[in-house]
């Protein structure tokens, strides 16, 4: 046998049952006739841990670019990682997407459930089409077999180290690159392990430009690595798969974080190997944290934060997480909401010339901002609704709570929640609920653990006297500006000033003002010296409750 004809014995050999051709292949595959507008995207993770928030952050801008071109945004599953693989990630995955409203056109719309006509859209399901793509390279002399051993790979790591060159298998390093192919077909009959590996033809001396649709020109290295294509289990590497997949599946623009960046060079190649058309490039900078005063990566082994899960632990709503992300894919969201404050978060559309093209900086505050703000807006039977649905998940005693007392509850969010004024923002997230609501409930209220010391500057004698004053006076029917003149009247009668305002004007001629006596009270029935608005807490909590409250913060100032 000639060369050719022990090359086709060896692709025959490797791939005795594949009846499948390319172009088979290409005609189940046909182009998307689609203008230049549209665009094509995908969200394509790994089902090998939990769902990152950055993950989250990649697919809303896929999605989003896809959706205001009219474009399709589809779901694809790489799971060429089998020894990594967790069962259940698959449905988590799709889970979240449909939580953070990233609606897929294509792809799995369940663990077990795909639509659209370019799948199937899990890579372990593709064996086939990547094969016939990798017969091809081998047929074109652009891939070869290569039965290094682990301990020969090594050992070219170990010396390219020593000698401070480039690592990897490459050129003169690549020891089947050039091997005779008798003792190729030799090993193959002998059923030695082997991987398929791409024959580079780039120099990393040279350089290659290409255009990120955030970097800008890039210019990298030319890739010189004979990359593994088809791995000892028959499965594809992630490089070689996903550019198949992504020219089947008329990928338009690829999103995905930066730390693909340094693959570009490998991907490009691959692309011109396999003569398929390049898609647009948007590498998105990570979510970054503040780490003992430097700027790091958010990290899946030590940050919480990293993963999706907390957000649903912490009980943040989920609007506001999107907001939060949509403000870090564009700084000029803000603005935008300030302008347009009753609009669907769909309405707003990515800018990609505002693309940030350095890592954005994770801030809780921020994010908490935009939670306040979202349940702030929110009726108090929403509030009620909302952190139920949470706590029968995550938080047993706040749910129980709720619960047995849906009416009072109500009662309790609804405070500063209604009229012209401003709106109450205790309430950041579901899991400070409990919290914030706590004293209102007898049984979870403990006189004993209040800080007597809270009252000052007020004397504990003083506030006593202070304390049956108002008792004396008091009445649950009384309106606002009644309820507060007799605070101002007692304010007066123990030399208090009754404005803030007189306090300030002559601050010697009193021993503190009206907010210095309002205070004792919200310290004896709250246990705290914030709360909302003291008048709306104490007709919430109704006279017995009251009466019962203050006569015993006596006692135990006593």
């Amino acid at each position: 046998m000639n060369d050719q004809e022990k090359l086709k014995w060896i692709v025959e050999y490797i791939f005795k049952d594949l009846n499948l051709t390319e172009v088979d292949i290409l005609n189940k595959y046909p182009r998307r006739n689609l203008s230049e507008e549209i665009r094509i995207t995908r969200f394509a993770p790994s089902p090998t841990g939990f769902i990152h928030i950055g993950g989250i952050y990649v697919a809303m801008l896929s999605e989003r670019l896809a959706h205001q071109s009219n474009g399709i945004f589809y779901l694809r599953i790489e799971d060429t990682d089998k020894k990594r693989e967790i069962e259940g990630t698959v449905d988590m995955i799709v889970k979240a997407l449909n939580r953070f409203g990233i609606n897929i056109d294509e792809g799995f719309i369940s663990e077990n459930e795909q639509i659209g006509n370019y799948g199937p859209y899990i890579q372990s399901q593709r064996k086939e089409i990547y094969d016939v793509f990798v017969r091809k390279l081998l047929l074109e002399g652009k891939a070869y077999i290569c039965f290094a051993t682990q301990e020969e790979l090594e050992n070219i790591t170990n010396i390219q180290t020593q000698r401070k060159e480039l690592i990897g298998y490459r050129k003169e390093w690549a020891i089947w690159r050039n091997k005779n192919l008798d003792e190729v077909i030799e090993n193959l009959k002998n059923n030695k392990p082997f991987v398929i590996r791409f024959k580079s033809s780039g120099d990393f001396n040279k350089k290659i430009k290409f255009i990120d649709q955030i970097k800008g020109e890039v210019e990298l290295p030319e890739n010189e690595l004979d990359v593994v294509v088809m791995k000892g289990d028959g499965l594809p590497t992630y490089h070689f798969a996903h550019v198949v997949d992504d020219y089947l599946m008329g990928t338009t623009d690829v999103v995905r974080g930066d730390e693909w960046l340094a693959s570009v060079p490998i991907h490009l190649e691959l692309f011109n190997a396999l003569n398929f058309k390049i898609p647009r490039f948007f590498h998105l900078a990570p979510i970054e944290k503040i780490d003992e005063g430097s700027r790091r990566k958010l990290s899946k082994r030590k940050d919480p934060e990293a993963s999706v899960e907390f957000y649903y632990k912490e009980g943040y709503p989920v609007r506001a997480i999107i907001e939060y992300l949509l403000n870090l894919v564009n700084s000029n969201y803000e603005e935008w909401k300030k302008e347009n404050p009753n609009a669907n978060l769909e309405d707003f559309k990515i800018d990609i010339t505002k693309l940030k093209v350095s890592g954005a900086l994770f801030d809780f505050d921020k994010l908490n901002f935009f939670s306040r703000e979202f349940i702030a807006k929110l009726s108090a039977d929403g509030v009620y609704n909302y952190a139920l649905g949470w706590s029968k998940t995550y938080d047993e005693k706040l749910f129980n709570l709720l619960f047995k007392n849906k009416e009072y509850s109500n009662l309790i969010f609804n405070i500063e929640r209604e009229g012209e004024g401003k709106k109450r923002k205790d309430i950041y997230k579901w899991s400070c609920v409990f919290n914030e609501i706590c004293y209102f409930f007898d049984e979870e209220f403990d006189l004993n653990t209040i800080d007597t010391n809270l009252i000052s500057p007020i004397n504990i004698e003083e506030a006593k006297l202070i304390i049956n004053e108002f008792l004396n006076t008091y009445n649950i029917n009384d309106d606002l500006d009644t309820w507060f003149s007799k605070i101002k009247i007692i304010a007066k009668n123990f030399c208090y000033a009754d404005s803030i305002k007189e306090y300030k004007l002559n601050p010697d001629n009193f021993k503190g003002n009206v907010g210095d006596i309002a205070k004792i009270f919200r310290v004896a029935l709250t246990g705290r010296i914030q709360s909302p608005d003291l008048y709306q807490v104490m007709k919430v909590m109704g006279y017995d409750r009251i009466i019962n409250r203050l006569n015993n913060f006596i006692k135990l100032l006593n």
